[in-house]
């Protein structure tokens, strides 16, 4: 027998080394395919999210004559704010950081740096432009949400200089304050997995501030405003669900376990508000109807994203169920009392929600779905329910303020809002010149 034990020893000996080193090249960044094709379709269904999601989602909420021009600002957004991220945004958000967590800094301007190599502090198995990309569209949908605030009234010209101005001084800082390296919030501990606070909790907060500075939409509460094409709407809201998949189960950067994991809370989350804002309001109003329930599937979708993947599935039937109830309560209710004209309810959805989803994610997350997250007040630590609190504070306050400061300048400078007959006449035609509909 001893004389058999020798030579295994003797061959452990030798492989020993070679394990090692095999285990430190498994460590090191490396790009592997399956994790990259998952990014990259799931890009691009972020990207379907925007532009003709998001674009038909809000066009058949808004009256006839400005169907094309709400369309035409989710398509605009996605050109113009792919330039922005590839000049100067993406370097702002996830760039070396800088003033102690506040802004990346400026040495990837122009993606210098950025390339097919992975950078493996953010995503060590896909190439750094793939995330780069990814993290684009996250860019893109954030203004085009605010949008939705001040649907048929804003000028065309100065909605543009506003998205740059947004995208670059609130958005960018707050995408790194939570996800870049260095991020104050990030290192504070506070979690968002997909974009709660970075990105619905500041558009919907900048589009209460948009709402109340640019006014009331002429004849509002007086005039008919009723949704115009209701299957735009419907056909709008199913490619959001669909696309959400990207933009949540996508940020698992990866085709892995967390990955169904996510997909399955953002799914069950979103079927859940649906439902349970269907029944809120068939017992307020009397009746159940098609946009109620495509308003609850989207307020779940929005508030389960940031805790999306660190929560299991019956945490999210809860967390959903919530959602849809309080974002009902929200533009049924609170809007009404306060008399503020949030067009398509970008706040009373977006906001809200994604406030009630960072709060949910500080009582629901649990390492038991996601090791690098961490437990919530119901898995037994409040500590992180207090850290989802101060970055809520954080971002609402700095993206309420900084946005009316933009509203001022742009105001000051080229003018918020159309005159009033081009009001009355429409935005189709008055700001692009096309009709929507011809017979």
């Amino acid at each position: 027998m001893s004389r058999k034990i020798g030579p295994i020893l003797l061959l452990i000996m030798l492989l020993a080394p070679l394990t090692a080193l095999a285990d430190q090249a498994a460590a090191q960044p490396h790009v592997d395919t399956g994790d990259t094709a998952w990014v990259l379709i799931s890009t691009a269904l972020v990207l379907l999210m925007t532009a003709p999601g998001l674009a038909l989602f809000y066009a058949g909420m808004v009256r006839r004559k400005n169907v094309l021009g709400t369309i035409m600002q989710s398509f605009v957004i996605l050109c113009v704010i792919s330039i922005q991220w590839v000049l100067w945004g993406y370097s702002v958000s996830f760039g070396p950081d800088k003033w102690g967590g506040l802004t990346g800094g400026l040495e990837w301007i122009g993606l210098s740096g950025v390339g097919a190599s992975p950078y493996a502090d953010y995503a060590p198995t896909i190439p750094h432009q793939t995330f780069m990309l990814f993290q684009m569209m996250f860019a893109v949908i954030t203004p085009a949400l605010i949008a939705g605030a001040f649907a048929e009234r804003m000028k065309f010209s100065a909605f543009l200089v506003f998205t740059i101005l947004w995208t670059t001084i609130v958005y960018d800082p707050i995408a790194h304050w939570v996800w870049g390296m260095g991020g104050w919030l990030r290192n504070l501990g506070a979690l968002d997995f997909a974009g709660g606070t970075v990105v619905h909790i500041s558009s919907g907060v900048s589009a209460l501030a948009t709402a109340l500075f640019i006014g009331k939409r002429k004849g509002y509460l007086t005039d008919s405003m009723a949704p115009h094409n209701l299957p735009l709407t419907v056909i709008g809201a199913g490619l959001l669900w669909f696309g959400w998949f990207g933009f949540n189960a996508g940020s698992a950067l990866g085709a892995n376990g967390l990955a169904s994991s996510t997909f399955l809370a953002t799914n069950t989350a979103a079927a859940a508000a649906a439902l349970s804002w269907m029944v809120a309001e068939w017992a307020h109003r009397g009746k159940p109807t098609l946009l109620g329930l495509a308003s609850g599937l989207v307020a779940g979708l929005v508030s389960i994203t940031p805790a999306s993947g660190f929560v299991g599935p019956v945490s999210a039937l809860v967390l959903g169920l919530a959602a849809g109830v309080i974002c009902y309560i929200s533009v049924s209710f609170i809007k009404p009392l306060f008399g503020y004209d949030d067009s398509l309810d970008a706040f009373g959805i977006h906001g809200v929600g994604g406030i009630w989803g960072a709060l949910a994610t500080g009582l629901f997350a649990t390492v038991a779905v996601n090791s690098a997250g961490a437990n919530g007040l119901f898995f037994g630590d409040s500590a992180l329910l207090w850290k989802q609190a101060v970055a809520i504070a954080a971002s609402a306050t700095y993206s309420f303020v900084l946005t009316l400061i933009i509203l001022k300048v742009v105001d000051a400078t080229i003018g918020l809002r159309v005159a009033h007959e081009d009001e009355v006449m429409g935005l189709d035609l008055t700001q692009h010149s096309e009709s929507g509909y011809t017979l």
